[in-house]
């Protein structure tokens, strides 16, 4: 995501993306708003924080919503080619580097805990609980940096010291000084998404054995992991693609400026926003519990807004009947 934030400006073409750069704020006020609903009902309801799935689904709705905002912050700033100093923008860079990888890392632990909880549901609350949870999220956001402190550490080695007090529109793409970095960079994340690619096939050919044994009731529960599990499945696949964006754009590039922007802003929305709204659809609405949850923290909204409108009304009505009291 940190690589398809910027957009190409000039000549004809000004129009055109300032129309795109509204379609893109719009989505990611949507994504947000969907977010924030869903991370409130997390918060509110005590019975989910004890649950391993749901603080791990948590994670992902912070990452994404903190990504959305920096990306679209860094999208501004390159639009309306704002410049900032190269250590703001280094820090930026490893926070959107870190949290880029850290929803594909926590989907990868998403479905491990799926796989416990089916194949060995013995040992799911041992393996599961809130503690060991909490010990994942740190081993998860220590995974997640290790390409950024990488990249980082190639910069910090390759760039001059005069450099740094510089100020330049910021993206992850003016840390690379060298076309070898970008080389490394993508040979780290094909490295990190060949054994997300491998645990999650491991676990949808281990819980489909396991649906296919089972019967009744119980079955259908397993069947439903399964499905989870493709669906996990497929937003990594998004997110494996965006890695290849880059490489493609960069021949567009040489062939056309329009289709090259063209290109990127559909890459953007494809493969950078829509799976951060994934996550979502697949856990806030697909989830008895959880939309149960969600459900009841709506109406609960509602209705205590009409009470409050409906206290705002007697209390008017008994202020008319006062004045008309005094009148008379």
């Amino acid at each position: 995501m940190a690589d398809n934030i910027s957009l190409v400006v000039g000549g004809p073409l000004l129009r055109q993306i300032n129309d795109k750069v509204i379609i893109v704020q719009i989505l990611v006020m949507i994504f947000l708003c969907v977010n924030l609903l869903l991370i409130v009902t997390y918060f509110k309801k005590e019975s989910l924080h004890t649950t391993a799935r749901y603080i791990l689904f948590a994670v992902t709705l912070l990452s994404d919503s903190f990504l959305l905002i920096m990306s679209d912050t860094l999208l501004i700033f390159s639009y309306f080619e704002i410049t900032i100093n190269v250590w703001s923008c280094i820090i930026i860079s490893f926070l959107a580097l870190l949290y880029n990888m850290v929803t594909p890392v926590t989907l990868t632990a998403m479905t491990l805990e799926r796989y416990v909880a089916i194949c060995m549901p013995l040992r799911h609350g041992e393996l599961c609980s809130s503690r060991r949870t909490m010990r994942c999220i740190l081993i998860i956001h220590a995974v997640s940096s290790v390409p950024s402190i990488v990249i980082l550490s190639i910069f910090f080695a390759s760039a001059s010291l005069s450099s740094y007090t510089q100020y330049s529109i910021c993206s992850v793409e003016s840390l690379m000084l060298h076309r070898w970095q970008d080389h490394i960079k993508a040979a780290l994340y094909q490295f990190y998404f060949l054994i997300m690619f491998i645990s999650i096939v491991f676990c949808y050919v281990k819980i489909m054995k396991v649906a296919k044994a089972a019967s009744g009731e119980n079955r259908t529960s397993k069947w439903k992991g399964l499905r989870t599990v493709i669906f996990h499945g497929c937003q990594l696949l998004l997110c494996l693609i965006q890695l290849w964006c880059p490489f493609i754009e960069t021949a567009l590039l040489q062939i056309s400026l329009r289709l090259y922007a063209n290109v990127r802003y559909t890459n953007y929305i494809l493969f950078s926003l829509a799976p951060r709204c994934l996550s979502p659809l697949i856990y806030g609405l697909r989830d008895e519990t959880f939309f149960l949850a969600l459900k009841n923290l709506i109406f609960f909204s509602l209705y205590k807004r009409k009470i409050n409108l409906f206290d705002k009304q007697i209390q008017k009505l008994q202020f008319a009947q006062l004045d008309s009291g005094a009148l008379h």
